[in-house]
């Protein structure tokens, strides 16, 4: 017989309690080998499927109407429950019909069968532990998911046949004959001395259900991507048939329960009421196999939507890879590839869309995270909105938020990416739930996607990348790139040069006004403003010495906005020149600047040969620095820069270059006294805001030619 804990004599007329046990592994090496070996060496299954899941529907219908909520008003006949009952009952009859039609056919037997040992063996007193090894060996032949279930259909029987006349006894002629017989009216009179004991079975019952089903959810797992013979299903595995005993074994104990309330009477009931403790104790046994096999579970999903992630990423190279009739492929393996919702949404109308909006039209994928600057979206927004105007452009962008999801997502993340949707005037992922783990992986792999928002054009044709990152083009031309292709941005480059239309644009239409006009302009830039009051003032005295009409523009900084907008503040307020007062056109003046050399990275170009990229490094150069700088023009051409020291002392030294800027002219006199001023110890210090794959291995300096020193730094609230 299977040992029982000690329970000391009660004592002064207390109630005995049972002695404090100490907790031990669920699964442990005492749970011992031998046992396992009984419990493995009833299992025998011959290939026969049982469908467990509609099985278990019924028996959880059985358990979820058998125990009433309220037992007194079940005695008197004054709960209408007996005529819910009777609704569920036409709906339980209608699935088991459906049930015995099929799948349970040539089951009722053996869950008669199982039912018998659970009655006569409860009813004789037998020991838990026999009785559960029988019923094991009595359905060897089947799975342990189906032991569990077929073990439990037997149990609902009995407890469905207990409570169906326990209901109806007050109201029902026949109910009411089978309950004397059972000697139930008793039994139920005492009904507030047994709640603790039909409280502690139902408490039990519940932890069993727990049990069957992760045993079911095991059973139920793909096999395509996870195999029982290798872990982790292989460990996950080895625990099943002890959990399968003492979950019999708890059923049994329950049957057990339910049998010894036939025939009690009060003393009888009053006694035996504290045995509620070992119904407590199996729940609480049970519920840690739960948890165990849940934690299994997991690790099992885990290794699944690994398998499936790999699987999907090789999908995708695939995709790339092959010839494809149209972009559909390619643009729902990497958007949205089920056909169950709507994915897209377009961000500022919240009308919700198909993939088929995309089909042979050029895709711009937008990959950023969640931290996309306002800047950016309000510049593209233009570009875009622009477009929309004119029917050629044939375009349309689409954003994927790549956010590592394996971290969890909150209701801040949720907010911040509501708020980017809601001014995004382009298709967007509905949510970012909806994005592939393997597609993140993707993009940040092939495409190299760390931080900085890129724009990945898929061809209207196929779908295959015609540009790996077409945000540097978007910046520098806007729609004048459009398809946005690699050929487009060489073709566009072909007919550039270094000249102040590409350095300023139309990002100011005073700018445009004066290149039109012929005047001189100057640039400068620097946070230093003693150094731009003496500046502005020394510029401003040379050129009215030389007779030369010239405009001054403060074009800022490009990593201290709120320093900027100080400094725009004072200019304007002490009249030292015109300035970009709208900080978004500061980060675009730069952004341009710094998006002219990522593009020319991309198309394989040399700083040692490339004077766009020279001069676009020397322009970086002066903004990474601490000191000021200027850069003065007149018409396309015509361009002096230099660092503040140069410039000062250029300016403060007219006399000395004056005739030859009465000869040459005023710009090219500059530059040639700005040659003689510079001597080979120099220090320039270059800020690239890109990251991995962006940053070139070597960068030469643009003004002495030899490699620059390379060093890492993080910064952290530049404004």
């Amino acid at each position: 017989m299977a040992s029982r804990a000690l329970v000391p004599a009660a004592h002064h007329g207390k109630p005995a309690q049972p002695m404090a046990r100490r907790e031990r592994p669920v699964f442990s090496m005492s749970d011992d080998h031998a046992m396992s070996k009984k419990i493995l060496d009833t299992h025998n299954p011959d290939g026969r499927e049982v469908d467990v899941k509609i099985i278990l529907h019924v028996v959880e219908e059985i358990f979820q109407h058998a125990y009433p909520a309220r037992i007194d008003g079940m005695l008197h006949g004054t709960t209408d429950q007996h005529h819910e009952a009777n609704i569920e009952a036409l709906k339980l009859e209608e699935k088991a019909s459906l049930a015995f039609d099929g799948i349970l056919e040539g089951l009722a037997y053996i869950i008669h069968k199982v039912s018998c040992e659970l009655t006569c063996k409860c009813s004789g007193g037998g020991d838990t532990h026999s009785t559960t090894m029988a019923i094991l060996a009595m359905l060897s032949g089947y799975q342990w998911d189906a032991k569990l279930v077929l073990s439990l259909a037997a149990f609902a029987i009995t407890y469905g046949e207990f409570w169906l006349v326990a209901q109806m006894f007050a109201t029902h002629p026949l109910a009411k004959s089978v309950a004397l017989l059972k000697q139930l009216p008793d039994t139920m009179e005492h009904h507030a001395s047994l709640k603790s004991r039909f409280d502690a079975i139902n408490e039990l019952i519940k932890a069993i259900l727990e049990v069957t089903k992760r045993i079911i959810e095991f059973k139920r797992l793909p096999s395509q991507y996870i195999s029982e013979d290798q872990p982790p299903l292989s460990i996950a595995i080895s625990h099943i048939p002890t959990a399968v005993y003492w979950t019999i074994k708890s059923i049994v104990a329950c049957a057990s329960q339910l049998t010894s309330l036939l025939g009690m009477n009060y003393e009888m009931i009053a006694a035996t009421t504290s045995d509620t403790w070992e119904m407590s104790s199996s729940t609480h046994k049970l519920r840690n196999i739960s948890d165990h096999l849940k934690a299994e579970l997991e690790r099992c999903y885990h290794h699944i939507q690994e398998k499936m992630h790999v699987e999907y990423y090789q999908m995708l190279v695939h995709l790339f890879e092959t010839t494809q009739f149209d972009n559909m492929k390619i643009n729902r393996g990497m958007i949205y590839i089920k056909d169950d919702l709507l994915p897209l949404e377009v961000g500022t109308t919240r009308t919700r869309a198909s993939i088929e909006v995309l089909r042979r039209k050029t895709v711009l994928l937008l990959l950023s995270d969640l931290d996309a600057s306002p800047e950016e979206l309000l510049v593209l927004s233009h570009i875009y909105t622009e477009s929309r105007a004119r029917p050629e452009l044939q375009y349309e962008i689409v954003w994927l938020p790549i956010v590592d999801r394996s971290r969890g997502w909150n209701e801040e993340q949720e907010m911040k990416f509501k708020e980017l949707q809601a001014i995004m005037p382009w298709y967007t992922l509905h949510h970012p739930s909806l994005l592939e783990p393997a597609i993140v992986k993707f993009v940040k792999e092939r495409w190299h996607f760390s931080k900085k928002m890129m724009l990945v054009t898929l061809d209207p044709q196929q779908g295959k990348v015609a540009c790996p990152n077409a945000i540097h083009m978007a910046w520098i031309w806007g729609n004048l790139a459009y398809p946005f292709t690699i050929s487009k941005e060489e073709a566009l480059w072909s007919v550039e040069s270094w000249r102040l239309e590409l350095v300023v644009d139309g990002i100011d239409q005073n700018l445009i006004e004066w290149m039109t006009s012929g005047k001189f302009i100057c640039l400068y830039g620097g946070e230093d403003i003693e150094w731009i009051r003496s500046f502005t003032k020394s510029a401003k005295s040379v050129a009215q010495r030389a007779g030369i009409d010239l405009l001054m523009m403060y074009v800022g900084k490009s990593n201290n906005k709120e320093r900027v907008r100080r400094i725009n503040s004072m200019v304007t307020a002490e009249n030292l020149s015109y300035c970009l007062m709208d900080l978004t056109s500061v980060w675009y003046f730069w952004t341009r600047i710094e998006s002219m050399f990522y593009s020319k990275m991309q198309l394989g170009k040399t700083i040692q040969e490339d004077k766009i990229m020279q001069e676009v490094l020397t322009m970086l150069s002066f903004d990474g620095s601490d000191q000021g700088w200027a850069l003065i023009s007149r018409g396309s051409f015509e361009m002096a820069r230099a660092k503040s020291q140069i410039i000062t002392k250029t300016l403060d030294d007219y006399t000395v270059w004056e005739e030859d800027a009465r000869e040459k002219g005023f710009v090219p006199a500059l530059i040639d006294y700005f040659l003689q001023l510079h001597t080979p110890q120099h220090c320039n210090r270059l800020i690239l805001p890109g990251l991995d794959g962006d940053i070139p291995e070597m960068i030469v300096c643009a003004e002495c030619g030899r490699p620059m020193e390379r060093f890492f730094m993080y910064r952290c609230c530049t404004d």
